[in-house]
């Protein structure tokens, strides 16, 4: 499947959040945001994806942004995921990370796929949930 196809399929949240904050939150999501994504904060969620990315790639192929290489080194892929925007391909589901954000989304995961991420979350201390508007 190509990136553009697999940004129309549904997709999950990989955050250090456990679910989506409510727009009428009474707590201060704009501060804390603001916080964590200071250059220190950012850095240490940064690390974060990029081990379960690469935890990930024990177990799944990876390839970046449709390159027909598959399994990187885990420098490149670390090195790409701390610069610029990347998809990361795995069979027919995509994740999405981008340098300058908290959060990374997986798009089309199967089962299996999503509930291993999902344990490679918690590990990192991650949380992985789907946006209500998307179940």
């Amino acid at each position: 499947m190509m990136i553009d196809e697999l940004l129309q399929k549904p997709y999950w949240i990989i955050d250090i959040l456990p679910e989506q904050v409510p727009a009428d939150s009474p707590g201060q999501y704009f501060a804390v945001e603001e916080y964590f994504l200071s250059a220190e904060q950012l850095a240490d969620i940064k690390q974060k994806h990029i081990n379960l990315v690469l935890k990930l790639n024990c177990y799944k192929r990876i390839s970046i942004n449709e390159e027909k290489e598959y399994n990187p080194s885990p420098v490149r892929i670390a090195g790409e995921m701390r610069s610029e925007y990347v998809y990361l391909m795995l069979d027919e589901s995509m994740i999405l990370s981008e340098p300058d954000d908290t959060h990374m989304t997986v798009f089309n995961p199967d089962e299996e796929t999503l509930e291993l991420i999902r344990i490679l979350a918690a590990g990192e201390g991650l949380y992985v949930w789907q946006p209500a508007q998307v179940q």
